[in-house]
């Protein structure tokens, strides 16, 4: 499609306000708080517990380590996306029923790391956190399929905004809130308020309808690869070709999918773009708290100024985000989240040079850095969704959402020893320059989708969205 036409059908701004009215966006909302709620708790709130309580930066760094499960997800997607759990998946179909054994799950690791002791040992805590990070990312796998399943690709924008308002929400209850309750009181029990939060997402997944999607995919996935592979292997035991079945079309056939869809290159730096793209938001994510309390903010500061304040106007970001990819597309909203992260960061280079901390300072950099990582998040997700296959939803969000963070919690665990080497003030310049590799992809992606050699995901998305690519 000729991008002059692509524009000529743009959608009004009230056009595009109007899609929030939908039933489904209040559950993805909530959906969105019960995702984001495990995140901070089980590592940049952290942080700051294990800071006061004299671990040095280094270990605080590798601690990001054990939230690896977050980047490792696609390893057990296929298991999600396919396998029924007992009882669950029978009663509330395949998609709330993991979600509705992760949430569990979820707060049973919120309780175990409320009974926890940094100053006692770091083995307890390193294994429940990858115990809470592990069903978190579970959760996330069945809760992107149902997100991606209950609504069409021209409706991703919204429901990627929505989402991301719910988490940002969820960003301040485990953040603002955890601190508070820490300072008041402790932070045994700022664990264990945040783990009756996770409930708001077990009545919510109780409540939700399940996507006709996930329903009927089993029927409908026999292909024809499939069945001559098991005719091949007619002399295999039962057992056996049940399991090569399994792998095949759960594991090999989502990335022959998506390699079928988007050949060549275009392929290939599309997944290095999705390495890249969100690179600056992880590294300096570990030391972003630390640098706060170092710089002499006091806990309650951070919680009021940076939490609440930073994070209530990350969801007007969020809000925007999802205006702009509706009106604008996917490449221009892109382009624009990486500019910020930039910007963003090199405003934490400039508070680090101030030798007398101000809460105007605190407030001004770390307000325009949550507006910057609200629409850098929000159209991500939204570009990630539009690279999917219907037939593989949960399996290849999951591989791509894997890839970016994979890359970005490797790079997050030498946080530490970069800012410990440089001082925060290079540390943030140094964060601010990781932006550039993904800018010069998405340039490489757009010279190539403009110059009509192949179809590329950034041709497709700018194409409105309102239209998926045939998985065929």
């Amino acid at each position: 499609m000729h991008m002059d036409r692509v524009n000529a059908h743009r959608p009004s701004w009230l056009g595009v306000l109007a899609v929030y009215r939908e039933p489904r966006m209040v559950a993805m909302l909530f959906l969105g708080f019960s995702s984001g709620l495990p995140f901070y708790p089980a590592f940049q709130t952290m942080t700051i517990w294990l800071r006061e309580s004299g671990i040095a930066l280094p270990l605080i760094g590798m601690v990001a380590w054990a939230t690896m499960p977050y980047s490792l997800k696609f390893l057990w997607a296929p298991v999600v996306d396919r396998m029924p759990l007992p009882l669950l998946t029978r009663l509330l179909g395949r998609r709330r029923a993991w979600m509705l054994l992760a949430q569990g799950c979820i707060a049973v690791g919120l309780l175990q790391l409320a009974a926890s002791e940094p100053t006692a040992g770091m083995r307890r805590i390193v294994i429940w956190d990858v115990f809470l990070t592990f069903f978190a990312a579970t959760q996330d796998i069945a809760l992107d399929a149902w997100r991606i399943e209950s609504a069409p690709i021209s409706m991703q924008g919204a429901m990627a905004a929505a989402y991301q308002i719910g988490y940002r929400i969820a960003l301040i209850a485990g953040s603002a809130g955890a601190l508070t309750l820490a300072q008041s009181l402790n932070w045994h029990v700022s664990y264990v308020g945040i783990a009756l939060l996770s409930s708001v997402g077990l009545v919510t997944t109780l409540f939700i309808r399940e996507p006709q999607a996930a329903a009927s995919r089993d029927s409908a996935e026999r292909e024809a690869r499939t069945v001559d592979w098991l005719e091949r292997r007619a002399h295999w035991p039962k057992p056996l070709q049940h399991a090569g079945e399994w792998l095949l079309t759960a594991v090999v056939c989502p990335l022959v999918d998506f390699f079928a869809r988007y050949r060549g290159w275009i392929a290939i730096v599309t997944l290095l773009l999705i390495g890249a793209y969100r690179l600056t938001d992880y590294a300096e994510g570990a030391m972003t708290l630390p640098f706060f309390h170092d710089h002499g903010y006091s806990n309650e500061q951070i919680a009021w100024v940076v939490k609440i304040i930073g994070l209530s106007l990350s969801v007007l970001g969020v809000f925007f985000a999802g205006l702009l990819v509706a009106k604008w597309g996917l490449l221009r909203s892109l382009v624009t989240g990486s500019i910020l992260m930039m910007i963003s960061s090199s405003g934490f280079a400039l508070l680090a040079t101030t030798h007398t901390p101000t809460l105007l300072g605190l407030g001004l950099a770390n307000g325009f850095d949550n507006l910057a990582i609200a629409v850098q998040g929000t159209v991500f997700i939204a570009f990630l969704s539009s690279l999917t296959s219907p037939k593989y939803t949960a399996t290849q969000y999951a591989l791509f959402s894997s890839l970016f963070a994979l890359t970005g919690k490797t790079l997050e665990g030498f946080s530490g020893f970069v800012s410990h080497a440089t001082g925060y003030q290079v540390f943030f310049v140094y964060s601010a320059t990781l932006s550039i590799p993904g800018l010069l992809l998405l340039f490489w992606l757009w010279r190539r989708s403009g110059a009509g050699m192949g179809l590329s995901p950034l041709a497709l998305a700018d194409a409105g969205g309102n239209a998926r690519v045939s998985s065929g």
